[in-house]
């Protein structure tokens, strides 16, 4: 016996050869198939919607940091050093009896000193700095290579600020 396939737009049934003589079976398959269709449909179109704005993301991510990456990386770095030096600074030779603000920064202090701060400061840039390299050549390697920009800058331009009032923070309290 022969078995006739109808055809509708989201699935595919099969009628006779089922268990129930004469009865209309689901086609399994075909109906996963069409599952699976509409969701590649549905992300094909959600990647051409973001790549029309990644242009627009990483124009703004201009904006913040007109500049080539390896210059935020080196502002960053420079920034923790003189954040740590400024904070010794401030600690030691200011003679007011000053105390770290920071939570982590703080713990280091009391727990070993300038040495461990340092050690604390570093791992923690070391770590956000891999974060954002970290995301920016996952997005490259999705093709998005605009929101891989803006994702390094916004990881890494915060600390960068943060950082810059902390330095000027350390060198009024040193100075005063």
């Amino acid at each position: 016996m022969t078995s006739n396939v109808l055809y509708s737009k989201s699935i595919r049934i099969r009628i006779g050869g089922g268990r129930q003589r004469g009865g209309a079976v689901l086609d399994e398959g075909a109906i996963m198939s069409t599952a699976l269709r509409l969701v590649k449909e549905r992300v094909k179109k959600a990647v051409e919607r973001d790549r029309r704005a990644e242009r627009h993301v990483e124009a703004v991510s201009r904006r913040l940091w007109p500049w080539n990456e390896r210059r935020l990386i080196a502002l960053v770095g420079i920034m923790a050093l003189l954040d740590y030096a400024t904070t010794c600074a401030a600690l030691e030779w200011s003679g007011k009896g000053y105390a770290e603000g920071g939570l982590l920064a703080g713990w280091a202090l009391r727990v070993g000193g300038f040495g461990w701060l340092f050690l604390v400061d570093m791992g923690a840039v070391f770590a956000l700095a891999l974060l954002a390299i970290t995301v920016r050549s996952l997005c490259f390697k999705l093709g998005f290579r605009g929101y891989g920009r803006a994702a390094f800058v916004v990881l890494l331009v915060p600390y960068a600020v943060v950082a810059f009032a902390a330095v000027v923070n350390n060198l009024v309290l040193t100075l005063l």
